[in-house]
């Protein structure tokens, strides 16, 4: 019988291989209100906390010169490209020119920077995120954002397959329900034993490294 994960506690230690890419999932709203909270049964609140948490989190990694990658889900008004979506639980969500469809204020890419526009729940599928990756030569990809039980798990999915090492930060991650968020930390457990971290194992992470030098053309 295969192995059954039942501890889903994350690690204190990163344990980074090669060059890590943080990966900002779907964290969008465009800082209006939610449709999702501790206002709707069995959804899990504190998504104001995270985005908060997530921008410093992606200043943080840009300040240690590491690289940062957004994903945004975006569909057509027409629907055209939404294909099964709507077949499970789901509603009409992330239309383009909703305001909702915005990333989280303060996570706005820079010039330089990767925005993943993407169609499907996996930030890989028909995207160019594979590509962006390899040119960073990215070995171990740091998942944060939404949901735990579809977007991240699908990424992080894929990742895998991929033969990309994934830490999903635990406590940077909400699922659509709490039983739904720890179904998806297992899941993602029994795919690589090191995918569960905390934020605090990530924040070690960065303090140990050295921060890059500032040339007069970056000042």
């Amino acid at each position: 019988m295969p192995l059954q994960v039942t501890d889903t506690t994350p690690s204190s230690d990163l344990k980074p291989h090669g060059n890590v890419v943080l990966v900002v999932v779907d964290i969008q709203g465009g800082g209006q209100p939610s449709s999702f909270g501790a206002d709707k049964p069995g959804y899990m609140a504190g998504r104001p906390e995270r985005n908060a948490k997530a921008v410093d989190m992606v200043a943080r990694f840009r300040d240690k010169g590491v690289p940062v990658v957004f994903i945004q889900e975006v569909h057509k008004p027409s629907l055209v490209d939404i294909g099964r979506e709507l077949d499970g639980a789901e509603s009409v969500h992330c239309v383009e020119g909703d305001p909702r469809t915005a990333l989280h204020p303060g996570l706005e890419p820079r010039p330089e920077e990767y925005l993943i526009q993407k169609r499907r729940y996996s930030a890989f599928f028909g995207s160019e995120l594979d590509i962006v990756l390899k040119g960073y030569r990215a070995d171990t990809l740091i998942l944060i954002g939404g949901m735990t039980d579809v977007c991240i798990h699908y990424t992080a999915v894929d990742a895998h397959q991929l033969d990309y090492r994934f830490r999903t930060v635990s406590d940077m991650v909400i699922g659509s329900s709490q039983r739904a968020h720890d179904a998806a930390l297992r899941a993602m457990k029994y795919l690589q034993r090191d995918a569960l971290v905390t934020l605090e194992a990530v924040d070690t992470w960065l303090d140990a490294l050295p921060t890059p030098a500032t040339t007069e053309e970056d000042a």
